[in-house]
């Protein structure tokens, strides 16, 4: 591992997570405090979390946010520990002996549950872990059954419509991504061919953005079906309208849409709303989803009605959220799914913050918010850690091992930014060879190799 020469009294910090919210963090706290030594700690062999294996593979616009993270990382002047996992490899308190400072950034990986009656039958899948599968999520299986015909997807944000998007894609269409092939296989075989999108709320509710709806519609082979009972707008529905731009454009959209669209019909996507979901029908597996009618109550708000309505579907993807996971040894709000904290600073059940321990990203505020969230949020934390740097300076065990030589002893195959340079060259290189920019390594296995392989032929 290249070794950064640093001071003896410097700072240490430890970023545990190399997603958006861990190394924006970490860039912003090299600039205000230059002379800290900053690692960050990433539980996968490749850095940039959900950016790489929680985008939909054909949006390489979004993508390309990898490439400042990619600077951040590339510039030397921040070490990175690829898979590394913080509970198992080494322990929180492991850490604290060896740095001043922990800024947790780990993310919510996990899908939010939705309490339903047959919620949990075979046929029925958490957004998140779908998305992981499509993007190859190494610790995923490699395989998925896309066997449904009439598929239901629960959810009204845009998650929920990067999986439709990728259900009705062609797999023509699929095959310029960055999927491997065993990915592209299953979409290859996908029958579906009618997707139906449920929110509880109506159009002007919305969470979608704009531009991720507009590409719904702009998908080739993609008929777009609405509901005109769920446009007769009301008072509050065109004040939130008036007031929010982004909701102008949703509902403007949509209202094109169900005045004609002009796509084929080769796979079709239904968009209700008003729809709450009542229950998955099945005993075996899926075989339909019932909704109970909602009504608006005049104030944006809506109200439960008497109405139940069946759909028949083979499969139910719920879009609903996502959920944080604790990171052993820390504070975690089991209900919020956060660490709790104030303006970043880790407190405990006393709520009393907990020296040189801080929280940063979607584990800090919950899965809301986009990248500029993220860069606002990493400010009020690093604003929080620069301001308790003299009291922390030296919390660490001067006496205990380097991280390195800790990892090294326990056989953690540790893959540093040169074995990320290793795989990303790779994966090109692979993708090249295919007619696209990339095609991803698909097993942790085969990142460690290729990562591995750097340090032979350096």
């Amino acid at each position: 591992m290249t070794q950064l020469t640093h001071s003896p009294g410097e700072p240490r910090v430890a970023v545990v997570g190399a997603g958006p919210a861990g190394l924006y963090a970490a860039d912003i706290l090299r600039g205000q405090a230059p002379g800290a030594q900053i690692d960050v700690l990433e539980a996968l062999p490749s850095p940039f979390g959900l950016i790489r294996y929680g985008v939909a593979p054909d949006h390489p616009r979004i993508k390309s946010i990898v490439d400042s993270l990619h600077e951040i990382l590339d510039r030397g002047d921040i070490r990175f520990y690829g898979n590394v996992t913080v509970g198992s490899d080494l322990t929180l308190d492991e850490l604290r002996a060896r740095y001043d400072v922990i800024l947790l950034a780990t993310g919510a990986l996990q899908d939010a549950e939705l309490d339903i009656p047959g919620i949990d039958l075979p046929g029925s899948f958490g957004a998140a872990d779908f998305v992981a599968w499509y993007d190859s999520h190494p610790d995923y299986p490699q395989t998925w059954p896309l066997e449904a015909e009439s598929v239901a997807v629960i959810g009204n944000g845009n998650v929920a419509l990067d999986v439709t998007r990728v259900l009705a894609r062609r797999p023509a269409d699929l095959a310029r991504t960055d999927m491997p092939a065993h990915v592209r296989r299953v979409f290859e075989a996908s029958p579906v061919r009618d997707i139906h999108v449920f929110g509880r709320r109506g159009p002007a509710a919305a969470k979608f953005s704009p531009l991720e709806l507009r590409e719904l519609g702009l998908t080739p082979g993609v008929k777009m079906l609405l509901d005109a009972e769920d446009f007769d707008l009301n008072d509050a529905d065109r004040a939130a309208m008036a007031a929010n731009g982004r909701l102008r454009q949703v509902v403007k959209t949509m209202e094109q849409w169900r005045a004609g669209h002009d796509g084929a019909g080769e796979r079709r996507i239904h968009l209700h709303f008003y729809s709450r979901p009542e229950r998955v029908e099945g005993t075996s597996a899926v075989t339909g989803l019932t909704v109970r009618r909602t009504a608006p109550d005049g104030a944006g708000g809506v109200v439960d009605t008497d109405e139940l309505r069946t759909y028949p579907v083979g499969a139910v993807y719920r879009a609903v959220g996502y959920f944080g996971s604790p990171v052993e040894g820390a504070p975690f709000d089991a209900a919020r799914g956060v660490v709790p904290h104030l303006a970043g600073r880790v407190i405990d059940a006393s709520g009393r913050p907990v020296p040189g321990l801080y929280v940063t990203g979607w584990i800090k505020r919950g899965p809301v918010g986009l990248i500029g969230s993220t860069k606002s949020d990493a400010l009020e934390t690093i604003a929080s850690i620069v301001e308790d740097l003299p009291d922390l300076a030296g919390a660490r065990d001067p006496s205990a091992p380097p991280l390195a030589d800790l990892l090294a002893a326990r056989g953690v195959e540790v893959v540093t930014w040169e074995g990320w340079q290793a795989i990303d060259a790779l994966e090109r290189a692979n993708g090249e060879a295919e007619g696209r920019a990339r095609a991803k390594l698909a097993t942790r296995r085969e990142l460690i190799s290729a990562a591995a392989a750097s340090s032979v032929t350096s």
